[in-house]
């Protein structure tokens, strides 16, 4: 049976991928930089490695046959040596992208293009936005009052759950080469009703305060780190106010079931909220 490894295993999507790619009994190994914290099952294979150090992936990638990349930087530099040592080893590689189609260049279409000349089989998977990027608000949650910028930005957001069955089906199963699959939850909410709906399932009334987008630029800045990456984020989040991002039946025709729903990923996450 041939290995699969896993990048980002520990993360919100990989540890998912892990844990369903082992629950059906497949041959995985999952690169982490602290085995002894990794707490993942107990057959899964775990190796020591870091993207940020290419040369540290080559005991990870004997006997590989194929890759979920989860690139973890805010730029691509050093992303040719990874996707280069693994086009040495494996056969195919799903990368976790971004639905950025319409963006200025991105460390996202970067890497992309490193894989689709790389030599590799692939597949890219482009999810919208991730539920789990408002766990970034648990504290303002717990006071009852989320401010944040553009409280009418609408978006389907996508529970990690389903990027993760998603990218376990590709992984094994044939006739996804070359495909590039958007990503979305099944239906819009506003940021603001994202936040009620957190409240409802954790038993709160929360309301939302908008937050001036030059404030909020500030602290994200000392989030992050990244300029470019601040102004891309606050500009996307700008345009879903009069353009809502689009829905995808995707993960319906790929699964055979309906996405899971954001009040679904909000029951699935009380405890982070408490």
């Amino acid at each position: 049976m041939s290995t699969i490894l896993v990048t980002g295993a520990t993360g919100n999507v990989g540890r998912h991928v892990v844990s369903q790619l082992a629950g059906a009994g497949l041959e995985v190994r999952a690169l982490v930089r602290d085995p002894g914290r990794a707490r993942l099952p107990e057959h899964v294979e775990v190796v020591r490695g870091d993207l940020s150090a290419p040369e540290t992936l080559e005991p990870a990638l004997k006997g590989v046959e194929s890759v979920f990349l989860l690139w973890p930087h805010f730029t691509a530099d050093g992303a040719a040596e990874v996707v280069t040592a693994i086009a040495g080893h494996a056969r195919r590689v799903v990368y976790l992208s971004a639905n950025v189609a319409d963006a200025p260049v991105t460390h996202y279409h970067e890497v992309e293009r490193l894989i689709r000349h790389s030599g590799l089989g692939w597949t890219f998977l482009r999810p919208g936005g991730f539920a789990a990027n408002t766990l970034g608000w648990a504290g303002q949650i717990r006071q009852g009052v989320v401010r944040w910028p553009y409280g009418q930005a609408s978006r389907p957001l996508i529970h990690e759950r389903d990027i993760a069955a998603v990218a376990t089906h590709v992984l094994t199963s044939a006739g996804h080469n070359g495909a590039t699959y958007v990503l979305t939850g099944p239906e819009r909410l506003t940021q603001a009703e994202q936040a009620r709906v957190i409240g409802a399932a954790t038993g709160r009334e929360v309301r939302w305060e908008e937050q001036p987008p030059e404030e909020a630029r500030e602290q994200l800045l000392a989030a992050w780190g990244n300029a470019a990456f601040v102004e891309s984020a606050l500009t996307a989040w700008g345009s879903f106010v009069t353009a809502p991002e689009q829905v995808t039946d995707t993960v319906e025709r790929l699964l055979g079931r309906p996405a899971l729903t954001f009040g679904q990923w909000a029951e699935d996450h009380v405890a982070d909220f408490s």
